[in-house]
This record gives structure tokens, sequence and C-alpha cells, in this order.
């Protein structure tokens, strides 16, 4: 029987401890915020009612919310503009260090960076015109050849539209708050969207109607804001921010005021 050499038996062990314990090693994201006193906001800005940019500014649930974040933390926000298709290569990229601006959450985006907690529970459904309401009452009534549907790239309502709605007549409009006013304005049918955005568009354009509202295309999903994984302290702190706000009803006064 070979004889095992007692040092080549005990460094094998340590490996595998090792590889079974792997250490999580801090990344700078954090310090370098708290140093700089400035953190970089990304979105897209073009998405009522969570974030939207206009000429005086960024306005919407997410604004508020992060610039609540900012200011428990003793930090400022430097708004960083991007867009549905490049959001997740601008994050991964480190263009900034949390996204907003109504993000959902799913399998395809945690599997590559982190998301705070969930709010605003939503369903796809349609925004369409008041006077063809009556026209869309089944996910089959949107997927003919004689609705023309105008969707938003880079989406998850742009993944829908093309799983689901094949046989319609599918086109693009880069600014995604430009598409209501199409629709009102005949130059499409059907806008695919969440919630909170047609409720919206509904309520301040009597020429609107938001439909499958009591009834969505889709399962129950929620929002959240993307972080980076390179620093599990500074997903500890912002998690933690989070929940502060939520723990003194800062969330839910900040629903109130947009979402209800």
């Amino acid at each position: 029987m070979m004889k095992r050499n007692p040092l080549a038996v005990a460094l094998a062990a340590v490996l595998m401890s090792l590889s079974f314990n792997p250490v999580v090693q801090a990344g700078p994201r954090l310090d370098k915020i708290m140093e700089s006193k400035v953190i970089r906001v990304g979105t897209p800005g073009d998405y009522r009612p969570f974030a939207i940019k206009s000429d005086s500014g960024y306005a919407g649930h997410d604004i508020d919310v992060i610039e609540m974040m900012a200011k428990e933390m003793g930090i400022k926000i430097e708004y960083v503009p991007t867009s549905w298709p490049n959001l997740m290569k601008d994050i991964q990229a480190g263009k900034f260090d949390v996204a907003v601006g109504g993000i959902t959450r799913n399998v395809g985006r945690i599997r590559y960076i982190d998301m705070l907690p969930g709010y605003a529970p939503f369903g796809k459904v349609a925004l369409v015109r008041s006077a063809d309401k009556a026209k869309f009452k089944t996910l089959e009534d949107l997927n003919k050849a004689d609705v023309r549907v105008i969707k938003n790239p880079g989406g998850t309502n742009e993944t829908f539209v093309l799983e689901k709605l094949k046989t319609a007549q599918v086109s693009t409009h880069d600014k995604n708050a430009e598409i209501p006013g199409l629709i009102a304005e005949s130059k499409g049918d059907v806008m695919i969207t969440e919630t909170y955005e047609a409720l919206h568009y509904s309520k301040a354009d009597p020429r609107l109607h938001a439909a499958f509202i009591d009834t969505p295309l889709t399962p129950k999903n929620q929002l959240g804001f993307m972080i980076p994984t390179d620093d599990a302290d500074y997903a500890r702190v912002m998690g933690f921010t989070w929940e502060l706000l939520d723990s003194r009803g800062l969330l839910k006064q900040t629903s109130d005021k947009w979402l209800k």
C-alpha cells in the first residue's frame, strides 16, 4: 500500500475546505460612493409614473425613493441616462451604481445583477383607445393581423409582444413615453405595458383605456432597483437603507403619492 504524505493530505484538506467555503470579497464601490459623496443613478427616464425626464429634471416614484435613500446615506445623486436595450450592459460596464425607473424583477436579470426588494405588484396589460375597448377582451383579440401594436425596444414588454403577438402588425418606437400619444391619435391600436403605466395614461387622457387591469395578461410580478454584484458591503447598505425607509412608512407614502 502506498504511504500518503501527511503534508499533501493536509494541503488537500485545506483546498477542499476553501472550495466549499468561498470567501466573499467586498469591492470598493461603497467606499468610492461614500468618499465622493455621490451615487450614480441610471434610468431610461421614460416610464411614468416611476421615472420620467423633462426639461426640469427627473420625477416619479422611483426618483423620490432613490432621493430619500441618498439623503439617508448622506450623499448626492448624479443621474446617468441609459436606455432599455442598454440597461443591463451599462450597469455591468460600471456606468452607474444603481438603476431605477420601473424595472421588472425576473430571473433573466437576477442571473447577472442583484435587485432590491420588490414593490408595485403588477401584470402586463394593454393600453388601447377608449373607443375600441370593446374589441379587446382576450389575448387572442390583440393577436390579430389587423391589430397594430407599437412596442418600445429592450424591455420585458417587447419580449411579451414578440412572444405572444406574432400575428399582429408590430412596429417599434424608441421613445416609450410617446407611444400612448400615438395610440390616442390612432397611429397604432395597442401598447403592451404594466398596470401602473396604463392606469397613469388612461387617467391623464380620456381617449385611452387601460385594458386587462382586473385580469392581467401575465402572472403578477414586481418591480425593483438593479444594483451590481461586485460589492457585498454596498448591497448590504443599500438593502438596509431601503428597509429603514420602509419601517418609517416612507415607501408607503411614496406609493400612495404616485401609484394610487
